[in-house]
């Protein structure tokens, strides 16, 4: 069967997020759900942005691309609203919150919704969708079998007690193992490398499977990049 758009607004039934569909193109084992990976956009982008990806990525995932709750103009979408200052981007937490909340109450419903697997469900983020990835990462890593952070960033205000998005965090041994693939590239000039570099410093001190790759890109996936995620995602689904 060939990849198709089949968006669905709210999704079948009371799924609370916009998304585009695009089926497996290969069976999984006999009595087997396909494994679901969900693509995340960045802030400005929809629901189409990534959802072009899905044909070189693993044939045997069912692929969902969402779209943003967050409408900044007509056919542009954001997972909360962001400045960027001299001190660093600046962000809307209680949108960053609720975005964290609907995306969770997504990857929960999903699988049952489309006749996934629950115990496989993958999150492919890039730029801001891989913040909101990386924020569901450390709060609710059970709900999730791998993540791939494409050019994102950590929030801090993941680690501040007067925030919204605070004190969510799962513990360490919570996040024992877990698949977890950072790109980043090193011309970058939206969320530099220092960014991506922090990113694989904080996982470092925590129990997760890191695999962290710098690329000779901008802010974008490059085909090398596009390439090493997709094998990476492949071998997951494979049990490596």
């Amino acid at each position: 069967m060939d990849h198709y758009l089949d968006g669905e607004p709210q999704g079948l039934g009371s799924l609370p997020l916009f998304h585009f569909l695009s089926h497996p193109t290969r069976q999984v084992s006999p009595g087997k759900k396909p494994p679901l990976l969900l693509l995340l956009h960045g802030i400005g982008g929809s629901e189409y942005d990534l959802f072009g990806l899905a044909p070189y990525l693993d044939p045997r995932l069912l692929v969902l691309s969402l779209r943003a709750p967050v409408l900044l103009r007509p056919d542009s979408y954001a997972w909360f609203e962001v400045n960027f200052a001299g001190e660093g981007p600046i962000i809307h937490p209680e949108q960053a919150e609720a975005s964290r909340l609907s995306l969770i109450d997504f990857i929960e419903r999903a699988p049952a919704a489309y006749g996934a697997d629950p115990s496989e469900v993958y999150l492919f983020g890039f730029s801001q969708g891989a913040i909101i990835s990386l924020a569901v990462t450390l709060t609710r890593p059970d709900l999730l079998a791998g993540v791939v952070a494409a050019s994102g960033r950590l929030l801090p205000e993941l680690f501040k007690d007067d925030s919204p998005l605070s004190g969510h965090l799962a513990c360490d041994e919570e996040l024992s193992d877990f698949p977890l693939m950072v790109v980043h590239g090193c011309f970058d000039q939206v969320l530099t490398i220092e960014y991506g570099r922090a990113i694989q410093d904080h996982f470092t001190w925590l129990p997760a499977a890191l695999t962290y790759r710098e690329y000779d890109m901008a802010h974008t996936i490059s085909d090398d990049a596009l390439d090493d995620i997709g094998a990476w995602l492949s071998a997951r689904l494979d049990g490596d």
